[in-house]
């Protein structure tokens, strides 16, 4: 029921916004099977939920539900988090998110340690708390931190 309630909150905000052509993709297989109607169930309250996305379904020109595995659902995960670390005044609210995919992939680099076992910030912290630069600090330093 969870999963048929976070779809139908989804549909109902692409409809608010307008937007007539939706790919919804999902890693609920059964969600995704009953409502393109190659699944059944018997199940009353399934039913009712089943019911209203049909319903929803209709708003659009087009509107298609796509299956993948929990496994690559990592965008999901990801946005599930998000969306429990965000606190809203008003509970019925969504803050909508805009998610641009792009066609190529960005690179970061990890440092998961320092050289010297501090934080990359400590030289800052140090300047902040005590006015003064490291002994080790250049004049470039000096100027650009100044």
């Amino acid at each position: 029921m969870a999963e048929y309630e976070a779809c139908i909150l989804g549909i109902r905000m692409t409809v608010d916004m307008n937007i007539k052509k939706l790919l919804d993709i999902g890693d609920s297989d059964l969600l995704i099977h009953q409502v393109q109607g190659e699944w059944t169930t018997k199940n009353v309250k399934i039913l009712s939920y089943l019911h209203c996305v049909k319903q929803l379904c209709k708003m659009f020109t087009k509107i298609e539900f796509k299956h993948i595995s929990r496994i690559q659902n990592k965008f999901a995960d990801a946005l599930a988090t998000l969306s429990s670390t965000i606190h809203h005044l008003n509970k019925n609210y969504i803050d909508p998110i805009e998610i641009e995919v792009w066609d190529q992939y960005a690179y970061c680099f990890l440092v998961d340690e320092e050289p010297d076992g501090k934080p990359w910030y400590y030289e800052i912290k140090w300047f902040l708390e005590t006015r003064e630069y490291l002994e080790n600090s250049t004049n470039g330093q000096k100027h650009s931190e100044g």
